[in-house]
C-alpha cells in the first residue's frame, strides 16, 4: 500500500484501532473536498494496532472531538512537507454539539436551536453528563 506524504495539513496519529472512522465522521471530514486518508489497523509498537488519519489541507480541527474519541491521540502539523508541531490531545472538560442527549424529556429534544452541552463528571471513567438534565453519556 502506498499513501503519499502530505505537504500542508495534519496527521492524526495514535488513534485507538477501530476509532478512525468514528473520528472521521464526527470531524465532518466526509464533507471536505480535499485528500483524506484513513489507515486502519496499522502495526504499532506502542499500541499493538492503531488508526491514522491524514488530511492534506489546513482546516480548522476540533481538538475536543479528537480528545473525546481518543484522548491518547496526537496531531502532527505538517507544513511544506515537514513536521512543524506535535500536539498532545487530552480529554475535554466540556463538549458542545459533539454528542446529543439521549433523554427524550431533555430540553434539547424540543428546543432544536439549543446547544447539546456535556461536561466531564468522572475523568477516570470518562463519563460526561448533559448540563440540562444530567443524563450520562459514557465514552465508548
Amino acid at each position: 500500500m502506498n499513501i503519499d506524504s502530505i505537504q500542508n495539513g495534519f496527521v492524526i496519529d495514535h488513534i485507538a484501532a477501530g476509532c478512525g472512522m468514528k473520528l472521521y465522521n464526527l470531524l465532518g471530514l466526509d464533507d471536505l473536498d480535499v485528500s483524506v486518508a484513513i489507515i486502519k489497523n496499522v502495526t504499532s509498537k506502542k499500541l499493538g494496532k492503531k488508526d491514522i488519519i491524514k488530511i492534506d489541507a489546513v482546516i480548522p480541527l476540533d481538538f475536543d472531538v479528537i480528545g473525546f474519541v481518543d484522548p491518547e491521540a496526537t496531531v502532527n502539523v505538517i507544513k511544506d512537507g515537514k513536521l512543524v508541531e506535535k500536539k498532545a490531545i487530552c480529554l475535554p472538560k466540556k463538549l458542545t454539539n459533539v454528542i446529543k442527549c439521549k433523554n427524550p424529556r431533555c430540553i434539547t429534544s424540543c428546543e432544536q436551536e439549543l446547544d447539546n452541552v456535556f461536561v466531564l463528571t468522572d475523568e477516570n471513567a470518562k463519563v460526561y453528563r448533559c448540563i440540562y438534565c444530567e443524563t450520562k453519556a459514557k465514552l465508548s
